[in-house]
């Protein structure tokens, strides 16, 4: 982000927040008298000194441990956008934790009376020690307050002006204060505005990073441009729709409140609906009947997806146990996230062999390697191979390596006891591993998981016990490992990036998924994934035509851009036939793109061998085939669009 872009940003947000970040005059002129009460209560007199019970270094370090998430979210998710005003201004950003205590600080190192304005690692900030101000005054109100120079109690800090907001955590508890302070005038709404903006934000990564990986988080707008700003509301939806957390914007905004409602209750909505949204597509929504907002879904990063267990039925009745000697039993009937196996080829011989190759494997004790590129369906693949295994029963765990902080994959994989690491949940986790006991666990992306926990990862697979963070407990596991990648595995052992001795752990079976643009049966594929859409929403098949403008495409997305770009067709078709107007503009970037790349190319006819640019051959292919676009874009490999291109050039001619 650019100086420019920063202060833009900065200002488009304070600009927006500005009407509801100040007390009025009479509130804040009552707030300041209240302090002073306090201060005169505490024993403090205007000439005091200021006691600042600084804490010795072992204790600030212990102290800055504790907060470790909260420091680590505020530097580098918050501080980088106000890069550009720390460098301008004579001010300085102060960090502290709910008890006043000075966790660290940006800016300005020095004000006018040079190293003795307090504002250091280690010194608290409390009403009872330094009088009015504005991280202690923030502290005891639990609103954001400015207090102006003569507004200090002490007369020892009357030299500056501090303006701060409480930062509360995701259970709605107060969490620590930002401050920005200087001895420089600057703007008083503005400089409120923005310090309550920068606590927003840190509270709004504090929900991300506590919720991101297994729910769905939406945030939401009246405004299109601002929906990913900090300003924006953000709820926190279980598997089910229901708001398991929010944050303050949210329940603001919608004036009532939202725990445990279902997200039907909220907008004109419900969960199915905010599932099948395409990533990154905003929705327009009702809210409570009255509102119009602007909406946008974000799936969870780790998903975990449990099969469905049809003995909870209460018609369901018990097979007779099976001899020793007997094959396991596998279903007969799949839910319909499920591919049948022999439904992930239509006629490709390579994808064929590799789906006998791994079904066999799935019942041995052997690891899977799945190389291919992103998007090419390797998910899709391991969902099948595990519900067509004896381990349907049981869980697929879902991991994206290459989506979880380095810092949380040791925990998130390997489960961590209560208390193990500052921001641990009460309870402590199980971890992913062990929710795959008996099932299958899945690692995506493996080549992007870090050395260190490559180490870990290893001593499980051989050992086969999994021993939390925190704890000296082992707990045995048993399960099927599949890997995937798109990283060439043996280079990175090359480049020291990947473990050898795990390469050969995880590599027993190594199978490769060909990307979407040379499956040998692109065009069944195609009209496969469509006739599996249509079952969620109604609509027209495939005309050949469009068949012939999908296969014609390099799907660099593959797999994924794929279903992308049938969704976004089928809403805008709405019924219709589904033509080349409905397509999202990039999927003929796509092919436009294809098309320059191999614009000049070779016709092979029976009695010669011609090199013909495009603005030859299309006209001459037009009169061969009486004017067919279609027919004639199939034979010189380009998209109907690209034809009546040159059919209008002709005509404007």
């Amino acid at each position: 982000m650019t100086k420019k872009e920063q202060e833009e940003w900065v200002g488009d947000e304070a600009a927006m927040i500005k009407p509801n970040v100040n007390l009025t005059d009479d509130e804040h002129k009552q707030q300041i008298e209240a302090s002073w009460y306090r201060c005169e209560q505490f024993g403090l007199e205007h000439s005091s000194e200021p006691n600042f019970a600084t804490l010795p270094n072992g204790e600030l370090n212990d102290l800055r441990d504790q907060h470790r998430n909260l420091l680590e979210t505020t530097e580098n998710e918050i501080i980088p956008y106000y890069e550009n005003i720390l460098s301008n201004s004579a001010c300085m950003i102060v960090l502290a934790d709910r008890q006043g205590h000075v966790l660290n600080t940006w800016g300005q190192k020095r004000f006018g009376r040079g190293q003795y304005h307090g504002l250091v690692e280690g010194n608290q900030w409390t009403e009872k020690g330094v009088g009015t101000n504005a991280i202690g005054t923030a502290i005891i109100s639990g609103r954001a307050i400015q207090v102006g120079r003569d507004e200090h109690f002490l007369r020892a800090n009357r030299y500056m002006v501090g303006s701060a907001s409480p930062i509360y955590d995701t259970g709605n508890e107060l969490l620590g204060v930002l401050d920005i302070s200087s001895d420089a005038y600057l703007p008083q709404d503005h400089t409120l505005g923005m310090v309550k903006l920068m606590s927003l934000s840190v509270e709004n990564r504090l929900i991300f990073a506590a919720f991101q990986q297994d729910h769905f988080i939406l945030s939401f707008n009246t405004n299109l441009t601002s929906l990913d700003s900090h300003w924006s509301g953000l709820l926190v939806l279980d598997e089910r729709g229901t708001i398991v957390s929010a944050n303050r914007r949210a329940e603001v905004v919608l004036a009532r409140d939202l725990s445990l409602l279902n997200i039907s209750q909220i907008f004109d909505c419900d969960m199915r609906e905010i599932k099948n949204q395409p990533l990154h597509m905003p929705m327009k929504l009702r809210a409570l009947g009255r509102y119009q907002f602007y909406v946008k879904a974000l799936p969870p990063i780790t998903q975990v997806m449990k099969v469905p267990d049809y003995r909870m039925d209460a018609d369901y009745k018990a097979p007779p146990k099976l001899l020793d000697n007997e094959k396991p039993c596998l279903p007969t009937n799949i839910p319909s996230n499920v591919v049948p196996l022999d439904e992930l080829e239509h006629g490709d011989e390579r994808v064929k062999r590799i789906v006998k190759q791994a079904h066999k494997i799935m019942e041995k004790d052997i690891p899977i390697l799945i190389h291919g590129e992103t998007g090419a369906g390797k998910e899709i693949f391991v969902r099948s191979l595990h519900y067509h295994s004896s381990r349907y029963k049981e869980m697929l765990v879902a991991v994206n390596c290459a989506a979880i902080p380095a810092e949380l994959v040791e925990s998130e994989l390997f489960g961590y006891e209560k208390g193990a690491f500052t921001g641990a949940q009460t309870k402590g986790s199980i971890g992913l591993i062990r929710r795959a006991h008996k099932g299958t666990l899945f690692l995506d992306e493996i080549g992007e998981m870090p050395i260190a926990v490559q180490s870990r990862l290893l001593r499980v697979l051989q050992e086969r016990v999994v021993t939390p963070l925190g704890s000296t407990e082992v707990y045995p596991v048993d399960v099927k490992l599949i890997s995937a990648t798109n990283r060439h595995l043996k280079e990175e052992v090359a480049q020291g990036r990947f473990r050898q001795d795990l390469y050969y752990r995880i590599s027993g079976l190594n199978i490769e998924l060909p990307s979407l643009k040379f499956r040998q049966d692109k065009r069944k594929l195609i009209g496969y994934v469509h006739e599996r859409l249509r079952k969620e929403e109604t609509g027209p098949p495939l005309s050949e035509v469009m068949l012939d403008t999908l296969e014609a495409h390099p799907w660099p997305g593959n797999m994924r851009q794929l279903v992308h770009v049938l969704k976004v067709g089928m809403a805008m078709a709405d019924g219709d036939e589904l033509e080349d107007w409905h397509l999202p503009d990039d999927f003929f970037d796509d092919l436009n793109e294809q098309e320059q790349q191999g614009s000049d190319f070779t016709i092979d006819q029976p009695n010669e061998k011609s090199k013909e640019s495009l603005e030859d051959i299309i006209p001459r292919l037009l009169e061969e085939y009486d004017g067919n676009v279609s027919r004639t874009a199939k034979a010189a490999g380009v998209s109907r669009n690209t034809v009546y291109k040159y059919v209008r050039q002709r005509t404007d001619d």
